[in-house]
């Protein structure tokens, strides 16, 4: 009864010696694996080798060489930056590096600074183009001019990773933020601007006005001179009875008065 009793303890021990043999034999399979967007890094004996491995399956001794895995896919890196302007304005600049690392440069990217070129590299060297590039400009000029800010930037961070194998993917500026004082004296000249412009528009619009009215007055001032010219003619007298004869005639209602020997007479009309 003894031994029965300790079949099943033995069937467990047994049990999880497989479980952690399978475990170790797995642990040194002659071979790994290289995700999608990833590259692998090939360390042997603690020593980096310059030999890159690419997506896929891949064959190595386990008791000597290891594989980092490095992502090459496009990331990310959004840091704020507190520089002086060109008219000593404080700005906080908020910037956004999209970038990749450079497939065949992984080995030398973990050999420097390991996965945490982030930190390390990215984002101190976008601080210095922040830097850099605002002092360049007036405040004003920070937000009229944004784009060629933006440029010269960029440009700035090309250059400052240089061989790190770092690529810049693309460069924006989120925002730029300036003092209290600055956005209020800002907020006064725009609405100074506008008042100033309104202000024009109404001065255009009363010159229109008064032109409109001096080319009216000239015309009716023509038309009085062309008529007294034509007063002393028989044809425009005769011209102008005749209008007045058929305005009569427009207006008249059809109805003759009641009473023929009346004091008010009948209207006739002289029909030629």
């Amino acid at each position: 009864m003894a031994t029965n009793g300790r079949s099943p303890v033995k069937l467990i021990v047994y049990a999880v010696l497989g479980v952690l043999a399978l475990i170790l034999v797995f642990s040194f399979l002659p071979f790994t694996t290289v995700g999608s967007g990833e590259r692998g890094v090939v360390v042997k004996f603690g020593a980096v080798q310059d030999k890159v491995l690419p997506e896929g399956l891949h064959f190595i001794n386990p008791f000597t060489t290891d594989v980092e895995k490095m992502d090459v896919k496009i990331q990310k890196e959004e840091v704020n930056a507190s520089a002086a302007s060109k008219d000593l304005q404080t700005v906080t600049a908020k910037v956004a590096l999209t970038y990749h690392l450079s497939p065949d440069r992984v080995s030398k990217i973990y050999q420097e600074v390991r996965r945490d070129y982030g930190a390390r590299v990215i984002a101190p060297k976008l601080q210095e183009s922040v830097k850099a590039a605002t002092a360049k400009y007036t405040a004003e000029e920070l937000i009229t001019k944004r784009a060629l800010v933006k440029d010269e930037m960029k440009v700035a961070m090309t250059e400052k990773l240089g061989n790190s194998g770092i690529l810049i993917d693309d460069f924006n500026i989120v925002d730029f933020d300036f003092s209290q004082q600055f956005n209020a004296a800002i907020e006064a000249k725009v609405t100074a601007e506008q008042k100033a412009k309104e202000a024009q528009n109404k001065l255009v619009q009363v010159q229109a006005e008064a032109q409109q009215s001096i080319e009216r007055a000239r015309a009716e001032a023509e038309s009085i001179r062309l008529q007294s010219q034509a007063a002393n003619n028989d044809k425009f007298i005769q011209l102008k009875q005749l209008e007045v004869q058929q305005e009569f005639a427009r207006r008249w209602n059809g109805q003759l008065p009641q009473n023929l020997y009346g004091s008010a007479p009948i209207p006739f009309l002289p029909i030629k």
